[in-house]
């Protein structure tokens, strides 16, 4: 038997069950369609845990502030009921961010199934396409449509590398994770501090209130010694936590190895 991704595991569950559009991917009607009772309960020490058995389980699941913690919960579940049946959890999944640094095999195909599952690329696509270079403003209202975090979101579209764009976050600290686009060049490496000059900079030292955009110097990005021959467009808002999160958008195709860039192919 041949393995089949998780993501794709779960674009085929959106396929099964005739889904279209983002205002029909109820997680909790997909839960019980696939014999996942879904509750909601106060939980100490885990934000979801899944018991089944033979064709049934149940899924329980810490309330939270936020319904995208709830739902990516939820849809981790699943995908561990469909992915790795006959095994009982106890799981860490409020944060998609939380758990792409998982270091737990299962626990990440759970994640990768949940991300899928959410944000499905055949819908997903379509919208992202259409905004042509979007800010984190954009991408926030796209994540409001699909009921997920813009974290969430802004992870999924570095991973769909339909856009040459890298997502970050920074805290006063430096650097917590970051995503690039698949074809996004890895030799240009972020810097692990915020430069003075970012938008993010002002953003997370208050010097500025709410969100920033525009052109930028990859200097204040990129450690390389010819960032500063390039210019790209910086988004950057605040976050959770007193962090701010940044989208980079490389619009200069001389940054892409040989001038070619498989972003301006798509057109």
């Amino acid at each position: 038997m041949s393995f089949i991704r998780p993501g794709h595991r779960a674009e085929q569950l959106v396929d099964e069950l005739c889904i279209t559009s983002a205002a029909d991917l109820d997680v909790e009607a997909i839960a019980f369609d696939q014999g996942v009772e879904v509750r909601y309960e106060a939980l100490n020490g885990c934000e979801a845990t899944l018991v089944g058995y033979d064709t049934k389980a149940i899924a329980t699941i810490r309330r939270a502030t936020s319904r995208g913690r709830e739902r990516f919960s939820v849809a981790h579940e699943i995908g561990h009921w469909l992915l790795h049946r006959g095994r009982s959890f106890r799981c860490r999944v409020d944060d998609i961010v939380q758990n792409y640094s998982s270091e737990v095999a299962l626990e990440k195909e759970a994640d990768e199934f949940a991300s899928h599952l959410l944000m499905p690329t055949n819908i997903l696509r379509p919208i992202i396409k259409s905004l042509s270079k979007p800010t984190l403003q954009d991408l926030q209202r796209v994540a409001n449509d699909f009921d997920v975090s813009l974290q969430a979101m802004s992870i999924r579209l570095a991973a769909l590398d339909i856009l040459p764009v890298i997502v970050a976050c920074y805290g006063h600290n430096g650097l917590k994770w970051f995503s690039r686009a698949s074809h996004v060049p890895s030799k240009w490496r972020l810097k692990r501090l915020l430069d003075e000059d970012s938008f993010a900079y002002d953003i997370l030292n208050d010097r500025v209130e709410g969100n920033k955009s525009g052109k930028q110097s990859a200097d204040a990005w990129f450690e390389n010694d010819d960032a500063d021959d390039f210019e790209l467009l910086e988004s950057s808002m605040p976050s959770v936590s007193g962090q701010v999160l940044v989208m980079l958008y490389l619009n200069d195709i001389e940054m892409f190895e040989r001038g070619y860039s498989h972003y301006a192919k798509k057109g």
